[in-house]
């Protein structure tokens, strides 16, 4: 067992976070604020393979695992410009489609994803159902061999800027009469297709979106895969999500945590660095701490994923998600103290994340049903819901 990255990697991250720093957090923050996106970003690092490193060489990828994409996503982030849309186009899409798709899927979708020039954003959630995603009633009619698509979805992130939104449905199993899962790839521009933005008050170049799906016409290949493999399929994405989650808020943490490192270093009071005080440098440690903590998780799960082993993973991604977000708002609530009142100004560009790092607690998953996954797989208590 080895605790050190590889050193290609290591190179990787490297290159990342160079190309992240030359945009910079102000460059993200006028992006969210203006109500803008940050195209010129995600172009580039799609154009240089950064966003397509997990994507099977064949199509055009860097034929690597989710454990180097999450080193992506991670630096982005630690370079104070998080993409949201990592967690959703590359991670969940990309993944579901490259195990999962058609021939004709893979070969259509697979090289767009690889240099980034495809956006697809994912839709699960509804009004009625969040978490028990057996309440999903968006539904999949068959009408000749197209689909009839109707429902409606709620907090799909990125959607004026996506291409497609990969959808969660049910169809009707014709031996039960019952309803099952399955996913399908709904082009944005497609009739009946329509989306509404969510007023949030989050500064972020990520907006969030209801869908509205009335009598959504779709030809037969929209359906990924195998019609009954929609089960499968769902929760092969899932664990990808989580773990890109984990290297979301690990990185948000990382770059709080610089920031109030330096600031400790730099200001002075009574003859002192701030920082040469306990008070100060006691919570700044322990951030350090929780912070390599959930890392390590972090690379443990994406280690177990892309070794095959999916409940696993699935454990540990619930884990570092949890971990990770826990430590991205200790981080960041320390780093604005750390600054006393400067942390809450524009300048020293922290107040914006005061509400993002909160995300992590909710979204992809609530704390509550990490801790009850947990509680029920890994303790073997009684399922409490």
């Amino acid at each position: 067992m080895s605790f050190t990255e590889p050193e290609e990697r290591q190179a990787l991250r490297e290159a990342v976070a160079d190309l992240a720093r030359k945009y910079g957090h102000e460059y993200y923050a006028e992006k969210a604020r203006g109500g803008g996106h940050t195209t010129e970003l995600w172009d580039e690092a799609g154009r240089l393979g950064y966003l397509g490193v997990s994507v099977p060489e064949e199509y055009g990828g860097g034929g690597a695992g989710i454990g180097d994409l999450a080193a992506v996503c991670e630096e982005f982030c630690a370079a104070g410009t998080p993409m949201l849309l990592m967690v959703v186009s590359p991670a969940i899409c990309a993944t579901v489609i490259a195990r999962y798709g058609t021939d004709e899927q893979r070969k259509h979708w697979l090289p767009r994803f690889a240099d980034g020039s495809v956006r697809m954003a994912f839709g699960i959630t509804e009004p009625d159902a969040g978490s028990n995603a057996h309440r999903i009633t968006t539904t999949a009619a068959r009408d000749g061999s197209d689909w009839i698509l109707n429902g409606r979805k709620v907090f799909v992130s990125g959607v004026d800027e996506a291409d497609a939104v990969l959808i969660v449905g049910r169809t009707e199993d014709a031996r039960t009469g019952k309803l099952k899962p399955a996913l399908f790839i709904v082009p944005t521009d497609t009739p009946g297709f329509e989306y509404k933005q969510i007023p949030m008050d989050l500064v972020s170049a990520d907006k969030q979106f209801g869908l509205f799906l009335d009598d959504v016409r779709l030809p037969a290949e929209a359906l990924v895969g195998s019609e009954d493999a929609g089960l499968a399929q769902l929760f092969a994405g899932l664990n990808p999500e989580r773990i890109m989650g984990a290297a979301f808020s690990v990185g948000i943490a990382r770059y709080a945590l610089d920031k109030g490192v330096a600031y400790a270093r730099q200001r002075s009071v009574w003859g002192a660095p701030i920082g040469s005080h306990q008070g100060i440098a006691h919570p700044l440690a322990q951030v350090k701490i929780e912070l390599e903590m959930a890392k390590l998780m972090t690379q443990k799960a994406a280690a177990l994923y892309d070794s095959g082993d999916d409940f696993g993973a699935g454990e540990a991604a619930n884990m570092a998600k949890y971990a990770a977000a826990e430590a991205a708002i200790r981080a960041v609530d320390q780093a604005v103290q750390t600054h006393g009142g400067n942390g809450l100004a524009s300048e020293y560009g922290l107040g914006t994340l005061l509400g993002a790092v909160r995300v992590g607690r909710i979204a992809p998953v609530s704390r509550e049903m990490v801790l009850n996954f947990v509680a029920q797989h890994s303790l073997g208590l009684p399922k409490s819901y």
